[in-house]
């Protein structure tokens, strides 16, 4: 436990931490990682190199200071991290390094207004949290490993088969080198892939939803392709598209993640993506009609057109069950779209056609996809009124609170 003064202190700082986050946790991680290079195999670069990594640290330690007399608050976002840090390997001996060097970059940055006071009152309290995240770590990777089927760090797994779902998503099908049993997973959740790449110094670690549902004797991820040099989330998908082929192996962490479909309710259900965030949703859509026929489900997917909507054909045959209702949407539609009546709405889904399509009183909403797409859907269920526990999304990488005033990154990836 901190005593009052230390409490005080780190409260003191909130201010500092909004105005001059960034610059501490970006002075964090050249610091860190001038240091320990090591810890490249673990970190992902393209996040790194975007800043995306460097802004969901900062707003991590913001939230931490504001919280910091009622840790509890932040136990979720203490969860959701705690999930990424099992995926990815991040172990108990990786925190004291981190420790030491966020205290480096903050008197770095912050120069004489870091008094020894200050630094000192920020030690105690990262102890604190980090043995916060030790502790939640330390459950999950024994829930992962102990569990039917489960295994401690990277395991390999063969590319069964590898199916090209569109112009831009390929699926790859996932199954255990030593022919052992597979461990279950929750609709929603994902797995980390490690990659050693040929010219590369380091390994690059990618997490990617399960795109089927669970119970099947392989792993399905569905990958886009993301545009190349120089955006560095090229890389990986590039690699896994292009050189990854049927009978290759591939290093697999146990699933993970807290956006999980509620199968304890039976409300009815709303599954919204945009692009290739269909993939947690896809796996959500088939569990429910798998193990909850009598649930009612809609299916709202938005894409630019016809050539790049994956897995389209697996929607349509769900749709066919009686509580299954399906709805695709294209921004730009081709002329081939038009001819062949591929979608149901040109445009975007907006609050007017929600508030005439779905059961917005009583449904749990599930949503993921690009930010913009996440923002607008966010927003239009707040001005509906859909209350914040029927509200859940997940984002692809560091995560971020969807309220636009409110732009702090709370997840590292």
């Amino acid at each position: 436990m901190l005593d009052q003064k230390t409490i005080d202190i780190i409260k003191s700082t909130v201010p500092v931490l909004e105005k001059h986050g960034e610059a501490i946790t970006t002075r964090f991680y050249q610091l860190m990682f001038g240091n320990h290079p090591e810890l490249l195999n673990i970190f992902n670069h393209a996040n790194q190199k975007q800043g995306r990594q460097q802004k969901a640290l900062a707003g991590t330690v913001y939230a931490a200071a504001q919280y910091i007399d009622n840790l509890e608050a932040i136990i979720p976002v203490v969860k959701q991290i705690a999930h990424k840090h099992r995926s990815l390997g991040i172990k108990p001996e990786h925190y004291p390094i981190v420790g030491k060097h966020l205290l480096l970059a903050i008197k770095d940055v912050l120069g004489d207004a870091a008094t020894d006071e200050i630094i000192e009152a920020w030690g105690k309290a990262y102890g604190v949290i980090a043995d916060a995240f030790i502790s939640v770590e330390a459950q999950m990777y024994e829930e992962a490993s102990n569990q039917k089927g489960g295994w401690d760090g990277f395991r390999q797994f063969v590319i069964d088969n590898k199916v090209k779902e569109s112009e831009v998503i390929t699926s790859f099908y996932l199954k255990p080198k030593d022919g052992g049993e597979l461990a279950t997973f929750l609709p929603g959740q994902y797995i980390s892939i490690k990659l050693e790449i040929e010219g590369e110094e380091f390994t690059h670690i990618r997490q990617y939803s399960l795109s089927d549902s669970p119970g099947k004797e392989y792993y399905r991820i569905s990958v886009k392709r993301e545009a190349g040099t120089p955006n560095p989330d090229g890389m990986v998908s590039n690699y896994l598209h292009d050189s990854v082929k049927e009978g290759d192996f591939l290093k697999v962490s146990a699933p993970a993640g807290d956006f999980v479909l509620h199968t304890e309710k039976n409300t009815p259900v709303v599954l919204l993506s945009g692009g290739v965030g269909l993939t947690p949703m896809l796996s959500m859509l088939k569990t429910v009609v798998e193990i909850q026929p009598e649930r009612k489900v809609t299916f709202i997917h938005a894409a630019a057109n016809g050539n790049v909507h994956a897995l389209r054909e697996e929607v349509e045959a769900l749709s066919s069950h009686g509580n299954v209702s399906s709805f695709v949407f294209y921004d730009s539609p081709t002329e081939e779209d038009r001819e062949n009546n591929r979608f149901d709405v040109e445009g975007y889904v907006t609050l007017e056609w929600l508030k005439n399509n779905v059961p917005v009183k009583d449904a749990d909403f599930y949503f993921c996809g690009p930010v913009p797409f996440m923002k607008a859907i966010n927003r239009s269920l707040k001005q509906l009124g859909v209350s914040e526990d029927r509200i859940n999304f997940e984002f692809f990488g560091p995560m971020g609170n969807l309220e636009e005033e409110k732009q702090r990154e709370l997840v590292t990836n």
